[in-house]
C-alpha cells in the first residue's frame, strides 16, 4: 500500500512521511521540490493524475493561503477517484467546521470521492513559534508576539502528534469516516507563550495586543492576500472569545500516549 503525501516538505507532511517510512509503509512524496518523488503543483492540474496513479491512500494538505480552496482541490479529488484511491486523510483545522464556508467545504466533499476518509482538525501548531514562522521571527528579532487574541487560550499541538494520528488514520484497518479534533494537553494564552519563549530564547518576549484590523493590515504588509489576512485576523478574534479554549483526548486515544506539552516541544524533548 503506497501512501501519497501532499505537502511532503511542509510542517506536517514531512513528519507524516517520516512516521510512515519508519514503519516501512511505502510513501510517495509529492511537491514542487526536486527532492520530491513526484512533481505536484496545485497550480498545474496536469500533475494530479500522475501523482495518484497506483495510490491507495492520500494525505491531503490544501493549497496554502487560499481562502476558498474547493475550486482547486475538487479536480484533484476527481482524479483520485478515477485512479481508485480508497482513503483520504485531510488536514484541516479546529477553527474550520466540516461543511463550513471556505476550507470547511473540503471535508464535506470527501464522501463523494472516496469510501474511506478522515478530517484532522488540529488546533494551532506549537511550531508557529519556532523556525521561520512570523511569530518566531518577531519573538527573536523584536522580543514580541503580536496578536488579536487578547486573553484567549489555545492548547497548542506538536506537529509530531498530528503526524502520529495521521499515520494511524492512513493505515488503520478501519477508517474513521469522520472528523478528529486534535489538541495539545494544556490551553495557553499568548502571554503564557511569550513567557515560555522568553525562557527558551534567553531574552524577554512580550505579547503586544492589537485589533483585528491592525493585525490584518500587518499580515497584508507581510505579503498575504487580503482575504486570507482577514480570515486569519478573524480567527484571532475567535480565540479571544474562547473558541479554542478546550482539550480533547484524541491524540492519546489514537496513539496510546499523551500529546507533548508546549514546553517539551520548545526544549526538543521527545514524546514517551
Amino acid at each position: 500500500m503506497t501512501v501519497l503525501i501532499l505537502g511532503a516538505s511542509g510542517t506536517t507532511g514531512s513528519r507524516v512521511a517520516r512516521h510512515l517510512a519508519a514503519r516501512r509503509v511505502p510513501v510517495r512524496r509529492a511537491g514542487r521540490s526536486p527532492a520530491a518523488d513526484v512533481r505536484f503543483d496545485w497550480a498545474d492540474p496536469g500533475t494530479f493524475a500522475p501523482a495518484v496513479r497506483g495510490i491507495r491512500a492520500v494525505y491531503l494538505v490544501a493549497p496554502p493561503g487560499v481562502a476558498d480552496p474547493e475550486p482547486v482541490v475538487a479536480p484533484f479529488l476527481a482524479e483520485a477517484r478515477e485512479a481508485g484511491v480508497a482513503r483520504i486523510v485531510l488536514l484541516s483545522s479546529s477553527a474550520v467546521p466540516v461543511g463550513g464556508p471556505g476550507p470547511g467545504r473540503l471535508g464535506a466533499l470527501l464522501p463523494a470521492f472516496v469510501p474511506e476518509w478522515t478530517v484532522l482538525r488540529p488546533t494551532w501548531f506549537a511550531s508557529n513559534f519556532t523556525g521561520d514562522h512570523p511569530h518566531a521571527r518577531t519573538a527573536r528579532a523584536d522580543g514580541e508576539l503580536v496578536s488579536a487574541t487578547g486573553d484567549g487560550r489555545v492548547p497548542f499541538i506538536d506537529p509530531g502528534d498530528i503526524a502520529a494520528v495521521a499515520g494511524h488514520a492512513l493505515t488503520a484497518t478501519r477508517a474513521e469516516n469522520g472528523p478528529l479534533l486534535l489538541t495539545g494537553p494544556e490551553p495557553l494564552s499568548f502571554d503564557d507563550v511569550a513567557a515560555a519563549l522568553g525562557d527558551h530564547l534567553g531574552h524577554p518576549v512580550r505579547h503586544r495586543r492589537v485589533s483585528a484590523g491592525e493585525l490584518s493590515r500587518r499580515l497584508r504588509a507581510g505579503g498575504l492576500p487580503a482575504a486570507f489576512a482577514d480570515l486569519l485576523a478573524g480567527l484571532d478574534v475567535a480565540i479571544a472569545g474562547g473558541a479554542e479554549d478546550r482539550t480533547t483526548s484524541t491524540v492519546e486515544d489514537v496513539t496510546g500516549r499523551s500529546p507533548r506539552t508546549f514546553a517539551a516541544f520548545l526544549s526538543g524533548q521527545e514524546s514517551p
